[in-house]
């Protein structure tokens, strides 16, 4: 009752303020000519307090054949029949539960009820626009660590068939069921446990994911889109500056491409639990997955891994090599990353050798949301609800809402 009645309060002092009237011409927004004075129009619009039914000012340019009203780009409601404080609460439950679900909660928790497709429609808008604001240039987040970790990896999203068409993939015929969504994530870890195994910092994580390639031509000195968005990123948390600069991965070669151009000089380390998994691999290739055998043997290169062996594991390997192919393909998993995987030397630095906090982020910026059951994606709607995620996960919410009413003003 008491906001229905503050509704009609506000809607009653509106329809009363013929303010926004400010003459019979105005400069169009669009094209600048002369726009007349055309009436008043009513329009309807949600707001958390309920239904608001305003009268405004309207403008017609008749050179560009556009229409506008002046109290709609003053309230921020020109693109919208929702208020500013309804689209906010549609961004926070549309990126973080399906479209559905989302609209149930804005009925149980504020009462505004909104159906999926409005979420959906809204959310994208939303995400399109932290999207397109991600691009600019802004000053880097103030950070007090010593020394930043960057780390990249992709995993694969359900998509509508059309995205897919033409696309190779893993399917018995070869067609693909995803896309990669490629994800990079900043933070810093200047606190140890018990063990001196370096922390994660509270609130020092951020991210960045888009459906982007990281592939360039062996010609072409453009970076891909994703070492764009992954330079981003660094310049946005000072990456650049810190006085120790570490990329972690899981040693796919195009994470290192990206590192070797954009951060030379940044210390590369191999997540060192993917290591052991290709390790454990070939030992189930070799002696079966329930050997006890096996588990020994794999326990046994662990053991080496830790310790700096590697020209121990390379010779362990090398005795299967010629009738495991898996074993053959771990030999030059490791000869090429080697000099990644000196984890003696970093555990010596107190430096972080598991890729952890980027695979977390796979599951809590892509899994949680984009590869639940019955899902499948267009390109256009899993990145807009990507950059929405990635925005509000990084605690860069508040400051993309404030660009927005201070570009408004």
């Amino acid at each position: 009752m008491a906001l229905a009645s503050a509704a009609r309060a506000i809607q009653q002092r509106l329809n009363t303020d013929h303010s926004d009237q400010k003459g019979s011409w105005l400069p169009c927004p669009g094209c600048h000519g002369a726009a007349r004075f055309r009436g008043r129009r009513q329009k309807t619009f949600s707001s958390v307090l309920g239904p608001l039914s305003l009268e405004r000012a309207y403008y017609h340019c008749a050179h560009c054949d556009a229409g506008f009203c002046p109290r709609d780009e003053a309230l921020g409601l020109s693109e919208s029949t929702l208020t500013p404080a309804v689209t906010r609460m549609v961004g926070a439950v549309g990126s973080a539960v399906a479209f559905e679900e989302a609209g149930q909660l804005l009925a149980e928790l504020a009462d505004v009820h909104l159906d999926a497709k409005t979420i959906e429609r809204v959310s994208e808008a939303l995400g399109h626009a932290i999207s397109a604001d991600e691009r600019l240039l802004v000053e880097p987040d103030a950070s007090s660590a010593s020394t930043l970790y960057l780390g990249m990896d992709g995993t694969g999203i359900p998509m509508r068939k059309r995205e897919l068409e033409g696309r190779a993939g893993k399917q018995p015929n070869s067609s693909a069921k995803t896309r990669e969504v490629k994800l990079c994530t900043v933070w810093s870890a200047e606190g140890h446990d018990d063990d001196g195994v370096p922390v994660r910092d509270a609130g020092s994580i951020t991210y960045s994911a888009a459906i982007e390639s990281a592939a360039t031509l062996d010609t072409d000195e453009t970076p891909s889109d994703f070492a764009l968005r992954v330079q981003r990123e660094a310049d946005r948390r000072g990456f650049s500056s810190a006085r120790r600069r570490v990329v972690l991965g899981d040693g796919a070669p195009w994470i290192w491409n990206i590192a070797d151009d954009l951060f030379p000089g940044a210390i590369q380390i191999v997540d060192r639990f993917h290591v052991k998994q290709h390790l454990s691999d070939v030992a189930k290739a070799i002696w079966g997955a329930d050997s006890d055998l096996g588990r020994q043997w794999a326990k046994d290169r662990h053991a080496e891994l830790d310790d700096g062996k590697i020209d121990d594991i390379l010779s362990a390997l090398s005795c299967h090599a010629h009738d495991c192919e898996q074993a053959r393909q771990c030999i030059d998993y490791i000869d090429r990353n080697r000099t990644r995987m000196d984890y003696l030397r970093f555990h010596r630095q107190g430096l972080c050798t598991s890729s952890g906090v980027v695979e977390a982020g796979c599951k809590v910026i892509v899994g949680a949301r984009l590869k639940r059951a019955g899902m499948h994606w267009s390109l256009n709607g899993a990145n807009a609800i990507l950059a929405l995620r990635c925005c509000r996960l990084s605690s860069r919410f508040e400051a993309f809402w404030k660009r927005r009413a201070d570009k408004a003003a």
